[in-house]
């Protein structure tokens, strides 16, 4: 019997990426596919669980039948296997096109050139895929409006109890562990989570409170940013851990009473959910998080955490207050998080849509 090949292409992904690599990959190959990662943004080469991993694309060589783009660039450099083969070409839409990072560099009104140009590459490689996997009904415009016809799937980035590290807490009196991870970056929120952290000493004098980073800055600006933030408001106790491997993220927050996520409320961010939620919810832990469009349009927070203005940090803190003086809420709140990402947002109830999909596009 003949085994298919499944070719996964990016070009600003690493190998190891959770969505790629720990969750559709695994799937495929645990399906009796053979799978193959290649990945322009990491070096290595080699075989990891089954899966083969390559630096550069290899494609005449490896004659798949299906090749799974995660960038507008992975699909247009697959339309030439796509000619001699007749193979498949799914894109996969996890990112905004364009995104704010593509065009901040330009002024105006260079920016808006660039932005139409990068919006012209998103539809040119809309036009070229057989299929679309999109990781938010946000992301479907616009090419689910453009090419209504192809086949698509909507495949959210729940996570596979695998990797998860649960460990749901009751707050201790006196003192409370805050934290955040990702990048250090003003767009992403440090700066507004700080600002929520020094609402809450300055309000709650005697409490405890201890602060948990993980992540780091990408850009030299973002450094300089985050350096400022620390001089400014000068946490007695804060704990900065370095970016983790995925199978251990999970546990690195593990000591976390609440977990934030307060980016800047604009168009693109509107238009993009911020997956973590999902691992916090999977942890057990209650989320303070910035109220944008795609996250109410695929959860319920409520019934775990609180969404917010995040540039309110007098209102966020008075939420963190509110857990304070309610820990039975608080404690509801945690278990209500497992609970729905045991019942809604977990990979094992996409697992088979995913699987599905690939299999028919192959016919």
């Amino acid at each position: 019997m003949k085994i298919s090949k499944i070719l996964f292409l990016t070009t600003a992904h690493r190998h190891d990426d959770d969505r790629i690599f720990y969750h559709q990959a695994k799937a495929l190959k645990e399906e009796g596919y053979h799978v193959k990662i290649c990945s322009l943004s990491s070096e290595f080469k080699g075989t990891v669980d089954g899966i083969e991993i390559e630096s550069y694309a290899l494609l005449d060589s490896y004659e798949p039948e299906v090749i799974i783009c995660s960038e507008p660039l992975a699909v247009i450099s697959a339309k030439k296997i796509k000619k001699k083969k007749k193979v498949k070409i799914i894109y996969d839409i996890t990112e905004w096109y364009p995104s704010m990072r593509m065009v901040e560099q330009f002024s105006f009104p260079l920016n808006m050139i660039h932005a139409v140009k990068f919006f012209l590459v998103q539809l040119y490689a809309g036009f070229i895929s057989t299929h679309y996997i999109f990781g938010e009904n946000t992301k479907k415009f616009p090419l689910a409006y453009f090419f209504p016809f192809k086949k698509s799937v909507v495949i959210p980035y729940y996570p596979d109890d695998v990797y998860i590290h649960q460990n749901i807490k009751s707050l201790q009196p006196g003192k409370i562990t805050l934290c955040y991870t990702g990048q250090f970056s003003e767009e992403k929120g440090i700066g507004n989570f700080f600002a929520a952290a020094d609402s809450l000493r300055k309000k709650r004098p005697d409490l405890k409170i201890s602060i948990l980073l993980i992540g780091g800055s990408r850009k030299q600006k973002d450094e300089k940013y985050f350096s400022e933030l620390k001089k400014k408001y000068n946490f007695d106790n804060i704990r900065i851990e370095k970016p983790t491997s995925f199978e251990t993220f999970t546990e690195t927050y593990a000591d976390a009473d609440i977990c934030f996520d307060l980016r800047a409320m604009n168009y693109e961010n509107h238009h993009c959910l911020p997956i973590k939620i999902f691992y916090y919810a999977a942890s057990g832990k209650p989320v303070i998080y910035t109220d944008l469009k795609a996250t109410r349009q695929h959860l319920d927070v409520s019934k775990f955490g609180f969404l917010v203005n995040p540039q309110n940090p007098e209102s966020i803190s008075d939420l963190i207050i509110k857990y304070i003086e309610d820990p039975k809420l608080y404690s509801e709140h945690a278990q209500n998080a497992r609970k729905e990402y045991e019942t809604k947002y977990n990979w094992n109830m996409i697992r088979n849509s995913f699987l599905n999909f690939v299999r028919k596009s192959l016919k």
